[in-house]
């Protein structure tokens, strides 16, 4: 009996392990793709003197990535419903190192916006798998931890990637930086290969594939959405125009640093949110959103640098954790239903996620130009606010724990 009971214990143990390779991997995919679509605003000047064109139109080689995401992620993941998971995962990633890599060698302005918009596409597509994926190759009870290792890779893009491909622009050239991108790129296809294990498709030829309008019908998933929207405009509208408040603060020389402290919170963040996701979901999105709208109604009422200086480390704590946050919030929702409509409901969290970038990065400008940055500000503050008004009333269903009934996992492929 004694030796039966050690072995059960030691398996219950085994189960009980996050699969970190696995998940690195996942969250490496998740760190080049978002690295890739940010980063030509590190390495603008380079691309504007290469490729010929303005500032205005090198710029749009952001536009036309989230473009890719933004209306290809709901299509392409209902589409791909009934595929195995691990397969559709590396065709993505494989179709993503494709076109970036073409961005690197693009010999125009035309092909490099073609190049773009594919990779965005391969982006959304994995984007909306890699979540998802993640809280499947779990142990029970440890899914909110999982992605959150898995979504590190966006505050990693931001606060270290982005410089780093800046510096290689800077100092070999902007091919250089995409092209070590896709460099990155094809080990991470080899690390998938051997240490993400495969999982089955969320739905069979029997089952149909839900809409996006089923998907939003189920109790949260809406409120979540509408989050999304308001937080992810709100932090982009302020984030993309940093650089010009951070001037008109007085510390135009200081916008390294204060992006660097901003990207060191926002590691803290994600790290804290990894630990206790599980178990305070719904704490940790409202504190979140409270964080976020302090610093931006900070940054609306004072430039005094200090001030500036502590808002920026408190707007990192609130948004570091914030992808992980959402993208649990509507996998938990989802997941009440079924497997599959989790993952189409990722699908359409990826394409508001870079509908609201496209979207802030436009509002925000035309408020900087016909009124003020401190429009900005106000503006970002004003979507935090909503923000937290939905998850204040709307906490029930759209940001509460994980229901744990058996019915909500997958089984691995055989």
């Amino acid at each position: 009996m004694i030796g039966g009971m050690t072995t059960t214990t030691a398996s219950q143990t085994r189960r009980e392990v996050l699969p970190w390779p696995a998940l690195l991997a996942l969250g490496t995919a998740v760190f080049i793709t978002s690295l890739t679509e940010t980063l030509p605003a590190g390495v603008l000047p380079e691309m504007t003197s290469s490729l010929g064109v303005s500032s205005g139109a090198a710029g749009q080689a952001v536009t036309v990535y989230a473009a890719g995401t933004a209306l290809t992620a709901i299509p392409l993941a209902a589409a791909t419903a009934g595929i195995r998971r691990k397969p559709l995962l590396l065709g993505a990633t494989t179709v993503f190192l494709i076109a970036n890599t073409l961005t690197a060698a693009a010999p125009g302005y035309a092909v490099l916006l073609i190049a773009r918009f594919l990779a965005g596409v391969a982006a959304g597509l994995a984007w909306a798998i890699l979540a998802g994926y993640a809280r499947r190759i779990a142990p029970p009870g440890q899914e909110g931890r999982a992605i959150a290792i898995a979504m590190a890779g966006i505050p990693l893009a931001l606060s270290l990637g982005v410089p780093a491909g800046t510096l290689i622009g800077q100092q070999i050239g902007w091919r250089a930086s995409f092209a070590a991108v896709s460099v990155i790129t094809l080990a991470v296809i080899g690390w998938i290969t051997f240490s993400v294990p495969a999982i089955s498709q969320p739905t069979t030829a029997e089952e149909p594939k839900p809409t996006t309008r089923q998907t939003l019908r189920v109790p949260g998933v809406t409120a979540i959405m509408v989050v999304v929207v308001t937080f992810v405009l709100g932090h982009t509208i302020i984030y993309a125009y940093i650089a010009p408040y951070l001037r008109h603060a007085g510390l135009a020389t200081a916008v390294d640093a204060i992006l660097l402290a901003f990207g060191i919170a926002c590691l803290v963040s994600i790290w804290y949110t990894g630990r206790h996701i599980d178990r305070y979901l719904r704490g940790l999105t409202l504190t979140a959103a409270t964080l976020f709208t302090l610093a931006t109604a900070a940054f609306a009422a004072t430039t005094a640098q200090a001030v500036v200086w502590v808002a920026a480390v408190a707007w990192g704590l609130g948004w570091g954790g914030t992808p992980t946050l959402l993208q649990t919030a509507a996998g938990h929702a989802g997941m009440r239903r079924s497997p599959a409509i989790a993952d189409t409901a990722q699908a359409i969290l990826v394409t508001l996620w870079n509908a609201a970038m496209a979207l802030g990065g436009v509002i925000g400008g035309i408020l900087l130009q016909r009124v003020n940055i401190t429009a900005d500000a106000i503006a970002a503050a004003a979507l935090g606010v909503f923000s937290l008004l939905v998850i204040t009333l709307t906490g029930k269903h759209a940001f509460a724990t994980a229901d744990r009934r058996p019915s909500g996992r997958q089984a691995p492929d055989v």
